[in-house]
């Protein structure tokens, strides 16, 4: 892992506002990110929740121990706990700031299921499959949090992030 990884990811949640909720959320964010061309620190593979890496884990790990992103645990009304980080906001009012705060304030569900699709579309080879085949596969891997319209949200929230200028254009998933 580079020296500077933790340096990177302090900047995500920093162009996130400074505030960014969970560490499904960061994964999905990051992935995006690099996917939309900011970037290319993290190797990503597919796990239970989506695009995961684990050096972007470590690396939280580190901003979190040398003081440069600060982690508030709480406990969800289920009980669950989950990680709220916190840093330093950036200055900047650039593209990457802006796609980063959009990206983070889409709901966790719809991030991760955009994320998926994102991931199965352009990782697993689903390209010739079109965008339907990725958003399809990804409803089927995530049949209750796709349910109730989500998968629909999703694919607007994904739109609207295409909408923001970036380096490399999303991939053109409807």
């Amino acid at each position: 892992m580079g020296y500077d990884l933790h340096e990177k990811v302090a900047a995500i949640v920093s162009d996130a506002g400074g505030r960014l909720v969970g560490r499904t959320r960061l994964q999905k964010v990051g992935y995006l990110t690099q996917l939309a061309g900011f970037a290319e620190d993290f190797r990503f593979e597919y796990r239970h929740y989506g695009p995961y890496s684990e050096e972007l884990a470590e690396a939280m790990e580190i901003a979190v121990g040398l003081g440069v992103v600060r982690e508030e645990k709480k406990e969800s009304m289920s009980g669950a706990w989950y990680s709220v980080y916190h840093a330093d906001r950036s200055a900047g009012d650039d593209d990457r700031a802006r796609f980063i705060a959009a990206a983070a304030k889409i709901s966790a569900i719809e991030l991760e299921l955009a994320a998926t699709a994102a991931f199965v579309y352009t990782e697993e080879g689903c390209t010739g499959k079109g965008a339907k085949g990725a958003w399809a596969i990804a409803g089927q891997r995530k049949q209750s949090k796709a349910a109730d319209g989500r998968l629909e949200k999703a694919k607007a929230a994904y739109k609207k992030l295409r909408a923001i200028d970036v380096p490399e254009k999303l991939p053109p998933m409807g």
